[in-house]
């Protein structure tokens, strides 16, 4: 018999959920003023990117717990609007690459085309759905070699349900959300109180208690990044909340959606000077910091470096199992990607679909102190013999 993924707590809760139609996590949190274990901050961050989405459809309930049983020290989600102004936490701005939106016959003529960053996009797009619409679409795998036996058992969650999801586990456990594509948000969604889609993403954070400086006690009794690949939002959510925000950063030809500004403008020095009096940290995409070609990879830039001299963090998405997403120099073993990023590029945090990977790369080589093991001793030692032989 196939092993399950889930432990029984979980399996049962969502078992609860299907067989219910109910939301899984009631509003609000009646947990969150428990004593819970902390987060941990002597190792860099595990973020699980849309949740354990390697193994479970991403966005989705199920793959949030999963990731938080697997160890994520975030979980992270890309936040949109619906046509009446809810907050959700889904990907892409249009509905079709990973729900049922094209085999629903009462939804065949909402397909439109609309300019999204520069691009003339084509397909059923989030803003043209109210969200009781939206939550009769079920949400499948992305990617067609992922996993696809939970396709069509979970539905698209809210914001407010997300936050609850970390609020009621366990332990202290982070959200990481994402201001989505805010100049199309704005432009097609709006709100009767006049206000803008980031003043709203700010007051659901508000709401649930979110608010504090990084590593002041409100953070770390509920860590909070902030992100955006819109400068204007993250300066304007400043203003807002104090809590800390970080600057997304595409590929090399990608321009910013609201200045529209170049990578070398925003990874130049003048600018980390600027954008540092708003930021923690840079997220960007892995290859801008270590290019590849022919799929090995290529020396380094200096982005990390520089962006810690200006004492910010760094980062990077987005890491995968797959043998489609290693480059060469990693023999097929995402640990040693792991290795590379975080003991010779030194970033701080990693967008990972994986959050159980990292999580036990973690373990074994840089657990807790009150939680060392005699493997993860060995691991050291092994690493010591090998810095000395390289001597």
């Amino acid at each position: 018999m196939r092993p399950s993924l889930y432990c029984a707590p979980l399996f049962l809760l969502l078992l609860l959920h299907l067989a219910f139609a109910r939301p899984l996590f009631p509003l609000p949190s009646k947990t969150k003023n428990e004593e819970k274990k902390p987060i941990q901050t002597f190792r860099p961050y595990n973020i699980a990117h849309r949740g354990s989405n390697g193994e479970i459809p991403e966005e989705t309930a199920a793959a949030y717990l999963r990731a938080i049983e697997e160890g994520a020290d975030f979980i992270e989600s890309d936040i949109l609007a619906s046509k009446d102004g809810a907050l959700i936490c889904f990907h892409d701005v249009t509905l079709d690459d990973t729900t049922d939106v094209a085999r629903r016959k009462e939804f065949a003529n909402r397909r439109r085309t609309y300019e999204v960053e520069w691009f003339n996009v084509t397909g059923w797009f989030v803003v043209d759905f109210t969200l009781e619409e939206l939550k009769t679409l079920k949400v499948k795998q992305r990617y067609s070699f992922r996993d696809q036996q939970y396709n069509g058992m979970f539905s698209i969650i809210t914001f407010e349900e997300f936050i609850s999801i970390a609020l009621d586990a366990d332990r202290t456990v982070g959200i990481y959300p994402e201001i989505k594509d805010p100049v199309f948000i704005n432009k097609h969604v709006k709100w009767a109180d006049g206000k803008k889609f980031e003043d709203k993403f700010v007051d659901t954070l508000l709401k649930y208690g979110y608010k504090g400086q990084y590593m002041s006690e409100n953070w770390l009794k509920q860590p909070l990044f902030i992100q955006s690949f819109a400068p204007t939002s993250i300066v304007h959510v400043s203003d807002l909340i104090d809590s800390p925000k970080v600057f997304l950063i595409d590929g090399i030809t990608v321009r910013t959606q609201d200045t529209n500004q170049s990578y070398w403008e925003i990874t130049s020095d003048d600018y980390l000077a600027y954008i540092r009096k708003y930021v923690v940290g840079l997220g960007p995409w892995k290859d801008t910091i270590v290019p590849a070609s022919g799929n090995y990879l290529m020396p380094p830039s200096d982005l990390v470096a520089r962006a810690h001299a200006y004492n910010l963090q760094v980062h990077p998405y987005t890491y995968r199992n797959e043998n489609q997403f290693l480059h060469f120099n990693f023999h097929q073993d995402p640990y040693s990607e792991y290795d590379f990023w975080i003991n010779t590029v030194g970033v701080d945090g990693l967008f990972t679909d994986f959050t159980g990977t990292l999580h036990r790369y973690q373990e074994l080589t840089s657990p807790h102190p009150k939680d060392e093991t005699a493997n993860s001793l060995l691991v050291k030692i092994s690493q010591m013999i090998s810095a000395y032989e390289g001597l």
